[in-house]
């Protein structure tokens, strides 16, 4: 290849770059136009490998069904798994139900559980986890993979950082994410000082519904309960 075609090859990329902007730009004013509407709302993030028989998608399906007697609506990835048996729970329990889907090679599909006026697809993770972040009064975090971690250490990080508002995050699962808060505890915070103990307050470890929505009343009944955005 001659110096001119790689010159050429290249200012076609940076003018890619720069078209795709707007494509960003569109996803960003479409997901606040539509999310700015939907009220106070929990996040609920999982792997979207669980299957319907497990108990981690039953247990699921509960916490959403509570969440939304409890006046709150559920968003999730929109996809299958956990985040399916969120919709559905929010779906069966006659509350708002948000799906933030996508684009993916392969798991990704939106599932039926989700409203319709409330289906929202992306190409970018970047702007996906804004409007998580933007649009959630609090995280419920069921066992997962690396976008479920993703989405959990983003959202400390931003809290530790107060670049955000705090707000609850739940973990469900003892036996999932025990060894992951044992580890924090022991070696980030006490072995090496790399966190301070305050910036683990706002995270708890659960087993129930009833535990997940004990902690989300009581931090807003100090807090109160509003939309945060």
């Amino acid at each position: 290849m001659s110096k001119e075609q790689n010159h050429k090859g290249w200012n076609e990329i940076k003018t890619n770059d720069s078209w795709a902007l707007f494509k960003i730009m569109g996803e960003f004013v479409n997901g606040y136009e539509k999310l700015s509407k939907i009220g106070p709302c929990v996040s609920i993030f999982g792997s979207a490998r669980t299957k319907p028989d497990h108990k981690y998608y039953k247990l699921t399906e509960e916490v959403a069904t509570k969440i939304v007697d409890h006046g709150y609506g559920v968003i999730t990835g929109g996809g299958p798994g956990i985040m399916e048996a969120g919709n559905k729970g929010a779906h069966n329990a006659g509350g708002t139900s948000v799906g933030l889907n996508i684009d993916l090679p392969f798991e990704q599909h939106n599932n039926p559980y989700i409203d319709k006026d409330k289906s929202l697809d992306f190409d970018y993770f970047f702007v996906r986890k804004v409007m998580f972040v933007k649009y959630s009064q609090g995280f419920v975090v069921m066992p997962g993979g690396f976008g479920t971690l993703d989405e959990l250490f983003e959202a400390m990080t931003l809290i530790q950082t107060n670049k955000i508002e705090k707000f609850p995050i739940i973990l469900v699962g003892t036996e999932f994410w025990g060894s992951l808060m044992a580890w924090i505890k022991s070696t980030l915070l006490e072995a090496n000082n790399n966190v301070s103990a305050k910036d683990l307050d706002l995270i708890h470890l659960v087993d129930t519904a009833d535990e997940v929505l004990n902690i989300l009343d009581s931090f807003y009944k100090e807090y109160g309960l509003s939309p945060n955005f």
